[in-house]
């Protein structure tokens, strides 16, 4: 319950914590559809960083203007990163999500040139390979949400030379994931397909929902959980050597 419809900061934990411990795919998706409404409010009382600070690190390493870039929100909730990214200047923004009544708060915004509903891990991205100067998925890499086996289709709609964005949560319970999405992030980057720019881990991620997850030496009623930021960037496709002969058809056979 947010705290603009009267819920206490200990309800806002239970909310959140809730959520963290579904990790049925479907009912995930219905319980984001019945929390759209008091979202924003709920993840504001708990001092939700990943947003700010996903933003922050993608507007360091994207070169060229702001408003030129094609950027691809993806999980894009209620809008909560297109709102970091317009008062950085982008302005073209599309945007995917799972959750039907996420995207309706996230249409209320008028952020977003596209909206779409797409579940990533069950269906492809709605767009052509090759398409955007940076794609961010924010706060969706976790049990019950977007599967680690996703992240090549990520790359796929980034344009060579374009910049992809991650955050996972570091807190106990979201370790073992963490471990399953480093081993992906890297064996990416062993196949060449992208390089890491940027692994930015960050102790004041949000508010501990209970005090098992809050980080050592900390106490509930004041403990943060942790985070961390990815920044990848795909890989130029290779240009052809120079003075290389090209290959002649077989004749004679």
């Amino acid at each position: 319950m947010a705290q603009a419809e009267g819920g206490s900061l200990s309800q806002v934990r239970a909310q959140v914590g809730a959520s963290h411990g579904i990790t049925d795919l479907a009912q995930k998706l219905r319980f984001y559809d019945r929390w759209a409404s008091g979202y924003d409010q709920d993840v504001a009382a708990l001092q939700y960083r990943a947003p700010n600070l996903a933003v922050d690190c993608l507007t360091q390493a994207l070169p060229g203007p702001p408003q030129a870039a094609l950027i691809l929100d993806v999980a894009c909730g209620t809008g909560l990163v297109a709102a970091e990214l317009q008062a950085r200047g982008f302005l073209q923004l599309h945007g995917v999500d799972g959750s039907s009544g996420m995207l309706e708060q996230a249409r209320a915004r008028g952020l977003y040139q596209r909206l779409s509903l797409c579940t990533l891990g069950q269906e492809p991205l709605p767009s052509p390979e090759g398409t955007y100067d940076a794609v961010l998925m924010v706060g969706a890499l976790s049990d019950g949400q977007v599967p680690c086996s996703s992240i090549p289709e990520l790359l796929r709609v980034t344009k060579p030379g374009g910049l992809v964005c991650l955050t996972t949560r570091t807190n106990p319970s979201n370790l073992q994931y963490k471990e399953a999405l480093e081993a992906a992030l890297d064996e990416l980057e062993q196949a060449r397909e992208w390089e890491r720019l940027v692994a930015w881990p960050v102790d004041r991620w949000e508010l501990a929902t209970t005090e098992l997850e809050a980080g050592p030496g900390t106490s509930d009623s004041g403990g943060f959980i942790s985070g961390i930021v990815y920044l990848y960037r795909k890989r130029q496709v290779a240009p052809v050597e120079a003075g290389r002969p090209s290959a002649q058809p077989l004749t004679g056979l």
